[in-house]
């Protein structure tokens, strides 16, 4: 049995930077919504923020169907 230690790199480095960005997309959107519970706390209104954050939270829902739409076919 023999390993390709140079495609294993490969699938960990582009699975590492996927999860990562991926993450850190989440993560964006989070902070859309928080702005957005700081704003009318405030008095004011927060639309672009939470458009940002929907829009975060929709491509996040799309690569995670990506995903299974690579893992089923």
């Amino acid at each position: 049995m023999s390993i390709d230690w140079a495609a294993l790199g490969s699938v960990f480095g582009v699975s590492l930077v996927a999860t990562v960005a991926l993450v850190g997309l989440f993560t964006l959107g989070i902070a859309g919504l928080s702005r957005q519970e700081r704003a009318t706390a405030a008095g004011g209104s927060a639309a672009l923020a939470v458009t940002g954050a929907y829009a975060c939270f929709a491509a996040c829902a799309a690569a995670v169907a990506y995903g299974i739409y690579l893992i089923v076919a």
